[in-house]
């Protein structure tokens, strides 16, 4: 894909789409559903879909970027998905390093940055490689984070979070009655708190996806498959979201 920059006034842009710039998510996750059932329709193998999936990817990063959506989280590869038929599996890391790989002018020229949480040590060498190529180029971008949740479990997470703490008590370097809401969110691989979470496929999962930073987020499920996730279909949700009166466990009196 060529580098094409989209940086502009991201509050002119947000209200061209009918957006309240000032109630836009801070960080928004989307789990990407849908890849298979897209190509199975059509009669073709799943990794296809996989293949058309990416163009979602990208514009959804895009409009990300043009309205000033400081994080983006896409769920991309989950810790169960490594049982997936051994296949489709390697299809989609040499995709994902393929991907990885092409972008880095894009993102460069777009000010994203590339991060990544899971059991990256997971992944196979040259996923590795291209990652952290990705990574460090993008490093300084400032205008959009992509976060890309690779052989992610949230239970995963939860579960080194606290081995971590427990490594560090047992070191001495920390109480255990000093272990607040606040020392486990340290030591999350992502402790930013989520403000929307869309799914796609007409799914109404989280599917064990930030299960901690989603706490209070606003669920929105979307009916279109993740390869027909359109940008416009992305402001929409962006829409749906504005239209909820965001409650954290709090009454509200007028």
């Amino acid at each position: 894909m060529p580098a094409t920059s989209v940086l502009s006034d991201p509050h002119t842009h947000a209200r061209a789409c009918g957006l309240d710039p000032a109630r836009l998510p801070r960080h928004a996750a989307v789990i990407m559903d849908g890849n298979g059932r897209w190509a199975k329709r059509r009669g073709w193998e799943r990794f296809l879909g996989h293949r058309k999936g990416t163009e979602s990817v990208r514009a959804v990063t895009t409009a990300c970027v043009e309205l000033g959506i400081s994080r983006l989280t896409l769920y991309a590869f989950s810790s169960e998905n490594w049982h997936r038929p051994r296949r489709e599996v390697d299809y989609l890391m040499d995709l994902l390093a393929e991907f990885l790989r092409g972008e880095i002018p894009t993102m460069l020229d777009n000010g994203v940055r590339l991060t990544a949480i899971g059991q990256l040590d997971r992944l196979p060498a040259q996923v590795v490689s291209a990652l952290d190529a990705a990574r460090s180029a993008t490093r300084d971008g400032t205008a959009t984070n992509l976060c890309l949740a690779l052989s992610y479990g949230g239970r995963d997470e939860l579960v080194a979070a606290c081995r971590q703490l427990a490594q560090r008590a047992v070191r001495g370097e920390i109480a255990p009655e000093s272990i607040d809401a606040e020392a486990l969110r340290s030591a999350l691989y992502s402790p930013e708190d989520v403000d929307v979470v869309i799914r796609t496929a007409g799914e109404r999962r989280m599917s064990n996806f930030l299960p901690w930073q989603a706490a209070y987020a606003e669920f929105i499920d979307h009916a279109a498959l993740w390869p027909e996730f359109t940008r416009d279909d992305f402001l929409a949700c962006l829409r749906e979201y504005q239209g909820r009166e965001r409650r954290f466990g709090c009454v509200t009196t007028s």
